[in-house]
């Protein structure tokens, strides 16, 4: 096993030589006596078998060893009290890790939003953020694996907070058959290829489908699909409708104008109550999908 030849302490001491401008004005300015710091200075470079400092007059200058040794143990020092603090961090309880898992096909803008805002406060917590399919979703809270589930439907005996609602709208590409009829309906919806994000909504009360249907897993494979002129798809308005305004898709017009519309709901699967991180981020959750809401999401 390996044994340093060198203690923090002795790389602390040498740094503050440096930096105050030799081993007097660093002792008054640690409380320690001179003699003490010119002896850790002395055993460490003895351990090291190098020559650190080298005082010319009252002053204490760096060797050029020295000057690489000094960058090399700031970073030591540092190191040393970051691992200090996650220390004093994880003793008041607060999660080293917060795993957030997001169903596939719901929009995320504010979860975006208030994790950048979270970043600033974190601490350290780091996150482990998953996309994944409602199936996914439901064996993450029967498991108990994450600490906080963005699903399509509430879950009974659970905290189930109801955060936002989703307008779904119809869009193919400019050149789709589609595309220039003025009241789609279903007659014409059946005659052509529906692209259906696997996300449950195909079971959902209300929801007509198209006889021929591709199932897609992943939103990014849809939207690719449609670019090229494969299909029609129901899919968030707020993610298509940049692509809309740019041209890139169309919104058809249907004959029946009525709203899809599905809710995004934040699932706690654990059994005991968030932790301080977790606290801190559901408040920013709230905050940013409160501040997004629209006229149409409430109900």
């Amino acid at each position: 096993m390996y044994r340093p030849k060198s203690t923090v302490e002795q790389w602390r001491i040498f740094q503050a030589v440096v930096d105050h401008g030799g081993y007097a004005q660093a002792a008054e300015k640690l409380n320690k006596s001179q003699s003490s710091l010119n002896h850790a200075v002395a055993k460490l470079q003895q351990a090291l078998g190098l020559s650190l400092l080298e005082v010319r007059g009252r002053k204490a200058c760096l060797t050029p060893q020295g000057e690489v040794f000094l960058r090399r143990s700031r970073k030591l020092t540092q190191d040393v009290e970051s691992l200090e603090r996650l220390a004093d961090i994880l003793a008041s309880g607060w999660e080293p890790v917060l795993r957030i898992v997001v169903e596939a096909s719901l929009p995320r803008a504010p979860l975006y939003q208030a994790l950048a805002e979270f970043r600033t406060q974190s601490r350290g917590c780091r996150i482990h953020l998953v996309e994944t399919q409602p199936s996914g979703c439901q064996t993450v809270i029967r498991q108990q694996a994450a600490h906080m589930v963005f699903a399509s439907r509430a879950y009974p005996n659970l905290t189930s907070l109801p955060l936002a609602t989703t307008v779904y709208v119809p869009v193919a590409a400019p050149n789709h058959p589609l595309a220039n009829i003025k009241g789609v309906g279903q007659t014409e919806m059946e005659q052509q290829l529906e692209l259906m994000l696997a996300d449950g909504s195909e079971q959902e009360e209300g929801w007509a489908r198209g006889e021929q249907r591709w199932i897609i897993h992943h939103l990014h494979d849809a939207l690719s699909l449609l670019r090229r002129g494969v299909g029609f798809a129901w899919l968030p308005s707020d993610v298509v409708q940049p692509m809309v305004n740019d041209g890139i898709l169309v919104q058809l017009h249907m004959a029946n104008q009525a709203l899809r519309k599905r809710f995004t709901h934040l699932v706690l699967p654990g059994t005991v109550p968030p932790g301080p991180a977790a606290s801190l981020l559901l408040g920013l959750i709230r905050k940013h999908y409160d501040d997004q809401a629209q006229p149409e999401d409430v109900l």
